[in-house]
């Protein structure tokens, strides 16, 4: 079994028995962790001081704690979290006008390497386990005092690189005795492990798919990001095809905008083939300035002119926001200073 944060309410209730105590005391513990954000088994008042102590001895809860807090004036604010094993994932809470939205990471470093991210710089150190991945939201939503309504795993990591534990985190944030969100309001971001997106076409999960394409065609992906020697954007369109057949989610494209690579006209129309056929969504992105890599931002007019080409070719397409500019708002780049600084 996964640590005690990780466990469905049914494993709970079995661990429970095993430990003598009443199964009741499962959905009691099941509500401390996931609804009220418990950091402490002494939060949980309304057990016995002996099984709360026993706990604590034998399943010690996983609780994340925050290295650093950096708020921006557009109220983006990211933390840096360090795990039980003293290793560091990052977060970001941003506020829309549909609710508030918390983009978690995944791993711990990545190992896909793409070359605009930060988040891959450090190599890959390991997978977070489930109750690591939904802590980062319980954390944050005490030190905020406020609601998380919308999850985005497109923080640190490939997602799909650690399947089983992302799977469990959905089922478990999703879990009408936990913070029951809604499977609409997450979405989960690949590079594009095409097995995986087969795999989870069959879980019966209402989450939205968002593909990190950038580039629209092999030739150039493969310059910006090594997935694309493995598997080619047409495997990835059969892939979002039966995705959506299974689902009836519709597939979003993630297009990072690099000045001089992957932003002429001639990129706009080949993209529009790509998305077309399948009813994608596209989501541009102002690419986030990574010293160590050189890629550059397009000026507004550039941006908003590869939009228009996507909009007249009937796409349909949106830019995204940019938040936390100011505060090392990008995928891995809090955590990559961080470990920079201590060497």
């Amino acid at each position: 079994m996964w640590d005690i944060k990780s466990a469905t309410a049914e494993e709970l209730k079995s661990l429970l028995e095993e430990m003598g105590e009443k199964p009741f005391r499962a959905k009691q513990i099941f509500r401390w962790i996931h609804q009220r954000g418990a950091a402490s088994y002494d939060e949980m008042t309304d057990l016995s001081a002996a099984l709360r102590k026993r706990l604590a001895e034998e399943h010690p809860l996983t609780t994340l704690k925050v290295l650093e807090r950096q708020i921006s004036e557009d109220g983006t604010q990211k933390f840096l979290f360090e795990l039980p094993d003293g290793e560091t994932v990052e977060s970001v809470f941003m506020r829309y006008t549909y609710g508030n939205s918390v983009c978690v990471s995944s791993q711990v470093g990545c190992r896909m390497g793409c070359r605009f991210c930060a988040s891959t710089l450090d190599g890959l150190k390991r997978g977070l386990m489930p109750s690591e991945i939904l802590d980062q939201i319980y954390r944050i939503s005490v030190l905020t005092g406020e609601r998380v309504s919308h999850v985005v795993v497109m923080g640190t990591g490939e997602p799909l690189d650690n399947y089983d534990a992302l799977l469990r985190f959905i089922r478990l944030i999703t879990d009408e005795d936990g913070l029951n969100l809604s499977g609409r309001n997450i979405t989960v971001s690949t590079c594009g492990i095409v097995p995986r997106i087969y795999d989870l076409a069959k879980e019966d999960l209402p989450i939205t798919l968002a593909i990190s394409l950038h580039a629209p065609n092999d030739e150039k992906r493969r310059t910006i990001m090594p997935i694309a020697e493995k598997y080619s954007i047409e495997e990835i369109k059969q892939a979002c095809r039966a995705y959506f057949k299974a689902t009836g989610r519709r597939i979003t494209f993630e297009y990072s905008l690099i000045s001089g690579v992957n932003d002429t006209a001639q990129d706009a129309e080949e993209l529009s083939r790509i998305a077309g056929p399948l009813s994608a969504h596209i989501n541009l992105i102002p690419v986030n300035p990574v010293r160590e890599r050189g890629y550059k931002q397009g000026t507004r007019a550039s941006i908003a002119a590869f939009k228009m080409r996507l909009e007249k070719n009937g796409i349909n397409v949106s830019i995204r926001r940019v938040l936390g500019r100011d505060i090392d708002g990008a995928c891995g780049q809090l955590r990559h200073r961080k470990i920079a600084e201590s060497q």
